[in-house]
């Protein structure tokens, strides 16, 4: 990149021209950032497990970005190949990918079932690990790419009841640096987004919690849950130019959650 400072404009956010892979971008934070992407200028490829799109659908094509909806079970390693091979057929190239689908199961400790466990690790770990190595090929090829995954306050703190979702995000935090130290000489970027406690569906049985509400806004220093759309901005940031020197990096966007 050049030292001229005059070379510095806001067009290092645009997007316009690239092709996003999101995964779980029908709702919450995967459509947040789908719909981010395609507004600072992608056309979207957007990998889900149902058939739930039309909203999604619907927001993009609003922006007058393309969107194509790939139905596919992350857990199964051949689909994951498949979904590579389908946005190459469909738009010829990978330029973003958001690994962002993802589970999560509750229970004690004690009683937690080795099934919820396999479950959570396929998703949230496995098909993360494998999925951008299909990508990075393409995008070592092309030389130039960038991957950014959703790690999450649990990348960095133990919670209690998920062990396998506290594992699989301290998991998402080490492929994101391990990534990064082979990728970066490619000229492709890895990097995560960690957010803090957001409002989706994921958490809404902690949320109807009353107690455990209140434990979790107390300690928030924005006083407030987030909402998919303080993530939009991070997400276009780690997609676009501007991030270039960005390399491993666990970017936390939690209202100050890890500060206390």
């Amino acid at each position: 990149m050049s030292n001229d400072l005059n070379s510095f404009s806001m067009d290092f956010f645009q997007l316009s021209g690239k092709v996003a892979i999101v995964t779980g971008g029908n709702k919450g934070l995967g459509q947040g950032c789908a719909v981010a992407l395609a507004k600072a200028g992608a056309d979207l490829f957007i990998v889900t497990h149902g058939k739930e799109w039309n909203e999604t659908r619907d927001l993009i094509e609003e922006t007058g970005q393309k969107v194509q909806f790939h139905q596919a079970d992350l857990a199964d390693r051949t689909a994951v190949k498949g979904v590579v091979e389908a946005c190459l057929k469909t738009f010829g190239r990978i330029d973003i990918l958001v690994n962002n689908a993802g589970t999560i199961r509750r229970a004690p400790l004690l009683e937690y079932k080795e099934d919820d466990w396999d479950a959570v690790v396929d998703i949230n770990q496995n098909a993360v690990y494998f999925l951008s190595q299909e990508v990075a090929k393409v995008m070592v090829e092309q030389k130039s790419g960038k991957i950014i995954n959703i790690a999450s306050m649990l990348s960095f703190q133990g919670g209690k009841f998920v062990p396998p979702y506290t594992a699989s995000k301290h998991a998402v935090m080490g492929i994101t640096k391990a990534f990064a130290n082979e990728l970066a000489e490619h000229n492709v970027q890895i990097n995560a987004i960690a957010p803090g406690y957001v409002a989706t569906a994921n958490t809404l049985p902690i949320r109807s919690d009353e107690k455990r509400n209140q434990e979790i806004l107390g300690r928030i220093p924005a006083a407030r849950w987030a909402t998919p759309v303080d993530l939009m901005g991070a997400a276009v940031f780690l997609a676009s130019r501007a991030s270039d020197y960005m390399n491993g990096h666990i970017l936390a966007v939690d209202g100050g959650w890890l500060a206390r």
